[in-house]
């Protein structure tokens, strides 16, 4: 029970951590882009798609 708490515990501390890596935007893509947007490679991030 003790090694299961710990690990819990340890579990919710990193997790935070974690998901703010993954939230930083260094990993950013065309793939990443939401819709409506499109990649540029100039800046290397995600801009709104133009309209003719």
């Amino acid at each position: 029970m003790k090694t299961l708490s710990t690990l819990a515990v340890l579990a919710l501390t990193l997790w935070p951590s974690l998901a703010a890596a993954e939230c930083r935007g260094d990993h950013q893509s065309a793939a990443s882009c939401m819709p409506g947007m499109v990649w540029d490679e100039g800046t290397g991030t995600c801009v709104e798609k133009p309209t003719s």
